[in-house]
């Protein structure tokens, strides 16, 4: 049983569901160990032929969940007052832990000899925005949103973002996204081919995609999807998440994550240094 993270079965589609609304679907490291679960069970099953990846209640996904970082991955809600909160600055490790399962699961997606498509209704920001640029194709609904985010709270990219983002924009157009980390609207981010199609209802619309991909021969497009990611230099991705992972592990022991975590507990606006 996973507490966060739902596998629905539609005949040969498999759906993952990322549950935890009450958090924007953000993940700690239970939901990040339950989501690359999920994530190797439908990659591998050979009865799922395609894959829709989804967020309950109107959010795609958040990334890491902050709050739980900044309590120290533990399961106290001292951090609900700020007087209680502990001088940490050391949130290395933690995010470490929670990053290492979502690289693993985004490799499994790229890797996958099937097609996954991404339902982004909502918010997809940081993390989140790297999931869904990992799988193979991404329909948002009117209201979705896809935020780079990271440098909000002091922090380097990861979850493939720094990878994707280039291949998928532009160079020029990735250095926008990251430096000025504009809120794009779903159809400002299907103008520049970040993500495929704007529907009214992503969710059904992804659903119909997958069930018509199921009815495709699995082999040859597994095999089309090998041969475009090695032509597109997909072969470096996990060589390039390791390379997210150490940065922003040590970025995240720097005083300028520190202060970007209490601003964001705090409802305000961070006052970072020139570290």
């Amino acid at each position: 049983m996973m507490k966060n993270i739902r596998i629905d079965r539609h005949g040969a589609v498999g759906v993952l569901s990322i549950a935890r609304r009450e958090r924007f679907n953000s993940l700690d490291v239970e939901t990040a160990q339950d989501l690359r679960k999920a994530g190797l069970q439908l990659a591998r099953d050979r009865e799922v032929r395609a894959v829709v990846l989804r967020g309950d209640g109107g959010v795609f996904c958040s990334g890491a969940d902050l709050k739980y970082i900044a309590r120290g991955g533990d399961d106290d809600v001292a951090y609900l007052s700020p007087d209680a909160r502990p001088a940490q600055t050391s949130y290395g490790p933690i995010f470490k832990q929670i990053l290492e399962y979502i690289h693993s699961t985004i490799s499994e997606i790229r890797r996958a000899p099937k097609p996954w498509i991404a339902a982004v209704d909502g918010a997809a920001a940081a993390g989140g925005l790297g999931i869904a640029m990992a799988c193979d194709l991404v329909i948002a609904s009117e209201r979705a949103t896809f935020e780079w985010a990271y440098f909000k709270t002091g922090l380097t990219g990861a979850e493939s973002t720094t990878f994707l983002l280039p291949r998928l924009v532009g160079l020029r157009k990735a250095m926008e996204l990251v430096l000025l980390s504009p809120r794009l609207t779903a159809a400002e981010a299907c103008a520049i081919g970040l993500i495929n199609e704007v529907a009214v209802d992503a969710d059904a619309r992804a659903l119909e995609l997958a069930q018509l991909l199921a009815e495709a021969p699995t082999a040859a497009v597994g095999v089309a999807k090998s041969l475009l990611n090695r032509a597109y230099g997909m072969e470096r991705l996990d060589v390039h998440l390791d390379g997210e992972l150490t940065e922003l592990a040590r970025i995240a022991n720097g005083e300028n994550f520190a202060e970007g975590l209490r601003a964001f507990l705090d409802h305000r606006a961070p006052r970072f240094g020139a570290e």
